[in-house]
């Protein structure tokens, strides 16, 4: 150590030597310290947001204002992001490319020992899960792992593919060349791509690493690492494309395999995510899932849909409908702002039944009034074309209730730069934990939207600073309602597990609860001692286009 601070001496005098003047001025050592700060000043400036991005809890996920992005882009065109990979947002294109690359391509190194198994394998379940938990809990990160910013992991069944992708080929070799229609006429691979959100969600989990661009939720190949379980069955594909019978018997093989898993009796389902996106979904078996998670695009329960009990903000997730029309992007948005015409714009089917008698009502009410497009309308290309280019014209977009509280017109005014005018009482929203919609929407009440020439009124007297405001704030919500490959920051996909990752400790809580509470012992009122909303009496069909 002592020759090796006279070597720094003997250095720091050649210096002083060589440069008399510097020396004479400022001391050589404060110099080289200043430049030595400011090097590392600059390697801490350069790699600091990438060390906080690899964080597993990410504190900076809502930094600032998380609605100030750049405007969407068009579906199929191109942008710049990590990996060179430009997004599908086209769920048949991305679903062609996905069944094009085989399951070895999402494949990797899976623990499927707890797959099936008895008594046993729940309780070494339980134990390694608890062991997990408490090294975390003790060991140093005692809140990271419980905060609602937390990574979301979670464990994919591998699922026969009779679940899984033998219905996604069903869908591709039939879309193209039949003309099955519902018995509303709505054509039902149209359907299935508006409740198309469970393969959209998959599709991202089971992705490579190294593709996905998500940071809220990770897939992993052990049980006891993951804090839910994903359970990858096409509910809606396999009830418009199977024959009832052939249908009902898949539901209950499902049924069946899946609560037979250690992981389902472990925690009677609790901490299991079930998409079950169209209305009918899984109808005949789900109440015996009810305990689950279920993504969901409302929450009717007059008893039509949902029964008492099956479904309930604190446990489910809302998601949206995947929009029917193009997004009007950056340029879009600039060349209609001109052609903006029509005060408001409704175009869709006008005879509806439970909450959805109103639109027949709005229909009979708005006839004739000023600036007012009411139209009765299909849900073929034609009427897809028709109601793209009515709502690209127009500033307000009417939005009633369907069969359902819910309407995928809601989320193609989003998309279309239009104002939505949302006339269903019973409705709740997606992401509404996060997202606030009064900035893009107006909520009218429907025994207000009914009363004569109320609405219009009401309209003509939004202040024209709010329009332009509200207008804006559409063009930066759009991404939040574009589900795409691969999955987008700020996406629905990322959305859905940032809503998830709230009800983490709720679920942990109800489910270790569960595991020593004797049954009958005591009862908490949740959902199943709540009346359900009472919006309609009769049953009808849940299709709202």
């Amino acid at each position: 150590m002592a020759g090796g601070g006279k070597q720094q001496a003997s250095s720091s005098s050649v210096f002083s030597i060589r440069y008399p003047r510097a020396a004479s001025s400022i001391p050589m050592a404060k110099v080289l310290a200043f430049f030595v700060v400011l090097a590392v000043s600059s390697l801490c400036f350069f790699f600091f947001p990438f060390a906080s991005s690899s964080s597993r809890c990410s504190p900076d996920l809502n930094h600032g204002n998380p609605f100030e992005v750049p405007f969407p882009v068009a579906r199929g065109s191109s942008v710049e992001i990590p990996g060179d990979t430009p997004p599908v947002y086209s769920f048949v294109a991305s679903l062609e490319k996905f069944l094009a690359s085989g399951p070895e391509a999402y494949g990797g190194s899976l623990d499927l020992s707890r797959e099936g198994g008895g008594a046993a394998s729940e309780e070494a379940l339980d134990d390694a899960i608890w062991s997990r938990d408490a090294g975390k809990m003790y060991g140093g990160d005692p809140l990271g792992h419980w905060s609602a910013l937390s990574v979301v992991r979670v464990y994919v069944y591998e699922m026969p593919a009779k679940f899984t992708y033998d219905l996604l080929r069903l869908f591709q070799s039939t879309y193209k060349e039949t003309v099955n229609l519902t018995s509303n006429g709505s054509p039902v691979h149209r359907l299935i791509e508006q409740h198309s959100v469970d393969y959209w969600l998959w599709a991202d989990l089971i992705s490579p690493a190294s593709r996905r661009l998500l940071k809220s939720v990770v897939r992993v190949h052990q049980q006891e690492e993951a804090d839910l379980f994903y359970i990858p069955f096409f509910t809606t594909i396999s009830y418009f494309l199977l024959e009832r019978k052939e249908c009902k018997a898949l539901y209950r093989e499902a049924l069946q395999w899946v609560t037979d898993q250690p992981a389902w009796k472990r925690s009677g389902g609790r901490d299991h995510i079930l998409p079950v996106h169209h209305p009918w979904s899984f109808k005949s078996v789900r109440r015996f899932m009810k305990k689950a998670i279920w993504l969901l695009p409302d929450m009717d329960s007059t008893g039509n849909w949902y029964k008492p009990g099956e479904v309930w903000l604190e446990k489910d997730v809302i998601l949206p409908y995947v929009p029917n029309v193009e997004v009007c992007d950056a340029q879009c948005l600039l060349d209609s702002q001109s052609q903006r015409s029509i005060f408001l714009f409704f175009r869709g089917r006008l005879k509806r039944n439970a909450g959805g008698k109103i639109r027949s009502k709005l229909g009979a009410g708005l006839t004739g009034a000023e600036g007012v497009v009411v139209e009765e309308g299909s849900a073929g290309e034609a009427g897809k074309a028709a109601a793209q280019n009515g709502m690209r014209r127009s500033i307000f977009c009417l939005s009633p209730a369907g069969d359902t509280p819910s309407s995928a017109r809601l989320f193609d005014a989003i998309v279309s730069g239009c104002i939505p005018v949302i006339v269903s009482d019973e409705l709740e929203l997606p992401f509404e934990g996060i997202l606030d919609y009064r900035k893009i929407a107006l909520f009218v009440s429907s025994s207000d939207a009914i009363a004569p020439g109320w609405l219009v009124s009401f309209l003509k007297g939004v202040d024209p600073r709010k329009i332009k405001e509200m207008q804006v704030n559409l063009a930066k919500f759009s991404r939040h309602f574009l589900f795409s490959s691969p999955s987008q920051p700020l996406g629905p996909e990322d959305l859905t597990w940032r809503m998830i990752a709230g009800k983490l400790v709720n679920i942990k809580l109800h489910t270790r609860r569960s595991q020593r509470v004797v049954n009958e012992s005591r009862r908490l009122c949740t959902c199943e001692c709540r009346l359900g909303n009472n919006t309609a009496a009769a049953p009808a069909l849940p299709f709202t286009r």
